[in-house]
Formats: C-alpha cells, sequence, structure tokens
C-alpha cells in the first residue's frame, strides 16, 4: 500500500523560501497524480498544486501560482514543492496526496486515496 511522508517544513520569514518534500514507499508514484493541499487554522482546506506522474497534467492555484513550483524526482520516488516568495497568509499545515486521476482545477479531495500526515510551514516575522 502507498505511504506518503510529508516533510520540510519549518518556521521561515516573509520572501523566504522552503522546499517540501512527499516521499512515498510500498509503490511507485508512476501512475498517480501528487496534490499539495493546506489548511490552516479555522480555514478549509485547499488544493494548491497537482503533478500527474504519467499524463504529465498539472494546476497551480491562483494563490500559489508563480510563487510556487511542483516536481517530481523519479529515483526517489518523491515530489517536491518548491515555495519561493512566503507570505505571513501561506501558514498552514501542508498535506500532500496520491490519486489516480488527472489534475485540473478540482481539487477535491475524492480524487485522491492515500494523504501523508502533514507539515507545519509557518511564515513571520
Amino acid at each position: 500500500q502507498l505511504q506518503l511522508v510529508e516533510s520540510g517544513g519549518g518556521l521561515v520569514q516573509p520572501g523566504g523560501s522552503l522546499r517540501l518534500s512527499c516521499a512515498a514507499s510500498g509503490s511507485t508514484l508512476d501512475f498517480y497524480a501528487i496534490g499539495w493541499f493546506r489548511q490552516a487554522p479555522g480555514k478549509e482546506r485547499e488544493g494548491i498544486s497537482c503533478l500527474h506522474s504519467s499524463d504529465g497534467s498539472f494546476y497551480y492555484a491562483d494563490s500559489v501560482k508563480g510563487r510556487f513550483t511542483i516536481s517530481r524526482d523519479n529515483a526517489e520516488n518523491t515530489v517536491y514543492l518548491q515555495m519561493n516568495n512566503l507570505k505571513p497568509e501561506d501558514t498552514a499545515v501542508y498535506y500532500c496526496a496520491a490519486g489516480p486521476y488527472y489534475c485540473s482545477d478540482d481539487t477535491g479531495a475524492y480524487k485522491y486515496d492515500y494523504w501523508g500526515q502533514g507539515t507545519q510551514v509557518t511564515v513571520s516575522s
């Protein structure tokens, strides 16, 4: 069974950068879409990015477009989220998830079968 583990979160100043990792085990990511989500206290979960390993489809939410980049390392079976120019409103717990559907602006949780445990990102001076 596929297992996902996020890492790379932490405390960063506004304008700084972090790279989150989503390491997979138990199965290859070759046929999965990997989505990145975040949830801030008191707010709904937001799907912010997605990359499908096979069909190449991808997605970025407007809130992160131009600042965040999703990528994949096949050898490491890991998907990354490079986050630049971080803002205080990016503060949230970040989760990765895997599912069989192509990436689109439909970021519903129903599209994902496997979830990581989350990693905290705090942007503050």
